[in-house]
């Protein structure tokens, strides 16, 4: 029978469920077994697509064109497996699900309810998950904080099914914050105590309860969790800050939850194989040279809003044995001043990212221009690679007050525009171009050279293309138009051959990155920081 993995959090948010839920995946994975993940998120929302950074960080995009939460980016990374929309449930899906469902009379005249409708959808889609991926180990991660009221259904529902697979086939793992006092440098379990006492109240015992703390939990503070959380000593375990987060697999097998996660779910005892493992981290946390990127974009006060990009720069940088330092510049101080584009002189790379909105689109140029006349290495993303098109068009090729319809519907010379499949579309959420697209890549070019290969596929998510009356005007300035869809109408790709490194893609290649296998386009911006920084460009 397939084995469930219920992972909750305690005390706030961002506790660190999805990496610790990541991390006990690896552990079972290293040991023979096929595991996969889901995330369920107890917010109203279908998907989180139409949210923004701010409100919920990155938006992680599936192959198959989910718009989903960033948790999934770990399951991926840590797993080295593409997940699908199927991984990622909210509270907007069931009970969409539910309501369509009565309205065709599904229910035959039966009182739609919470319990059992709601909780039977849950059901059926976490156990939909393990018959399409064949997995022996299916891990869940319950979003949100115990307690909250839209969580309730979901754990609901859990605490169902260890009554209907079993003891033996069902582990509860409860995260929670153990404060350390500024004052008196005490760590505080006791708002894990309340957190796990939440949890009881609702019915559900948690079989492994991680402490998640600055530092080491103390062995006095593990004999209290324990006794106060019902659970053995040797079942709390700790999440500490760790300098790499890939790291923390092996932090807790040394601890002895990979052992003690077979024992409790009556799986053999198998040797973990870690040493592929052990390469990327120790690749990760031994640099010889440090190389400064500025991402030049916008909602840069929240580290959520980008994380995959900040985990593709740190692969790439491991394949070098560099450490990667990323500085976020809000890039509206460049619209305020253009004199301080000259602190961009101090970085080996600039990178701006993907972003929606005109807000400090006028900074994210000057600073391609910038990187385009002072020869600094450069990756435009998705907007990132729009607003480098439009950076050429208008100070190279000459098209003045050049611009993307999305910025400014008047634009004299729309060198980006709507899609035409969206000039109809009425509604905002998952209706953008998603998902994973061919891409066909030009012979002797940078891409080329990059991907060692003429086609590839990666995942998108845009409205906006390079208008097709526009490639002939940027083409003769200069501007290299290297990928193209399959079907030769969009852009995908765009570099400055006479730079050392000046490209822009259309799609999100850090989607794609994993610890010990760099993103290419990545990886090669990386090789191109590193040559500026040694006087090879």
């Amino acid at each position: 029978m397939t084995k469930y993995i219920f992972v909750t959090g305690g005390v706030l948010s961002s506790v660190g469920k999805g990496v610790a839920a990541a991390s006990i995946a690896k552990m079972l994975q290293v040991r023979g077994f096929y595991v996969t993940a889901i995330k369920i998120d107890p917010y109203l929302n279908v998907d989180a697509g139409t949210m923004n950074p701010y409100m919920h960080g990155e938006v992680f995009v599936t192959e198959d064109g989910g718009e989903t939460d960033l948790d999934l980016g770990w399951y991926e990374r840590f797993l080295d497996l593409n997940m699908s929309k199927d991984h990622y449930i909210t509270t907007g899906q069931i009970y969409g699900e539910v309501i369509q469902k009565e309205r065709q009379g599904d229910y035959l005249g039966k009182c739609v309810q919470i319990v059992p409708h709601i909780t039977d959808e849950i059901k059926r889609r976490i156990r939909r998950v393990a018959e399409k991926t064949r997995a022996e180990i299916v891990l869940t991660e319950i979003g949100g904080t115990t307690g909250d009221i839209e969580g309730l259904p979901f754990l609901e529902a859990i605490r169902q099914l260890r009554l209907e697979e079993g003891y033996l086939n069902t582990l509860f793992v409860h995260v929670a914050l153990v404060p350390v006092l500024e004052t008196t440098k005490e760590q505080k379990t006791k708002p894990l105590q309340h957190s796990v006492n939440e949890l009881r109240r609702i019915g559900i015992q948690p079989d492994i309860v991680i402490s998640r703390c600055s530092t080491m939990v103390e062995p006095e503070a593990q004999r209290k969790i324990a006794l106060f959380a019902n659970v053995e000593e040797r079942s709390v375990f700790c999440s500490p800050t760790i300098p790499n987060i890939y790291e923390l697999p092996l932090t807790f097998d040394r601890q002895g939850m990979g052992e003690y996660l077979c024992e409790r779910l009556g799986l053999p005892k198998q040797k973990p194989a870690w040493n592929g493992w052990l390469k990327v981290v120790e690749d990760l946390s031994k640099p010889t040279v440090e190389l400064k990127i500025a991402l030049c974009g916008k909602y840069a006060k929240l580290a959520d809003s980008y994380i995959s990009i900040n985990e593709a720069l740190k692969h790439a940088g491991g394949s070098f044995r560099v450490s990667v330092k990323m500085d976020w510049i809000e890039t509206e101080i460049f619209e305020e001043d253009l004199s301080k584009l000259s602190i961009l002189n101090g970085y080996n790379g600039i990178l701006t990212p993907p972003g929606f909105g005109v807000r400090g689109t006028e900074g994210k140029i000057a600073a391609i221009k910038h990187a385009r006349e002072q020869n600094i290495p450069f990756l435009g993303i998705c907007f990132g690679f729009q607003m480098a098109v439009v950076e050429f068009a208008r100070n190279v090729c000459g098209l003045e007050k050049a611009n993307s319809t999305e910025n400014d519907p008047q634009t004299p010379h729309p060198v980006l525009d709507l899609l035409p499949e969206q000039k109809n579309v009425q509604l905002k959420g998952g209706t953008m171009r998603l998902g994973a697209q061919e891409v066909r890549i030009e012979p002797k070019t940078l891409a080329h050279k990059l991907y060692k290969s003429s086609l590839v596929r990666k995942r998108h998510r845009h409205r906006f293309e390079v208008n097709p009356k526009y490639w002939p005007i940027l083409e003769e300035g200069g501007l290299l138009l290297s990928g193209k869809s399959s079907d030769g109408k969009r852009v995908e790709i765009c570099e400055y051959p006479r730079n050392l490194f000046h490209m822009g893609v259309q799609f999100h290649p850090e989607f794609e990155s994993r610890p010990g296998k760099p993103e290419p386009v990545y990886r090669g911006f990386i090789e191109a920081c590193l040559r500026r920084k040694q006087g090879g460009g």
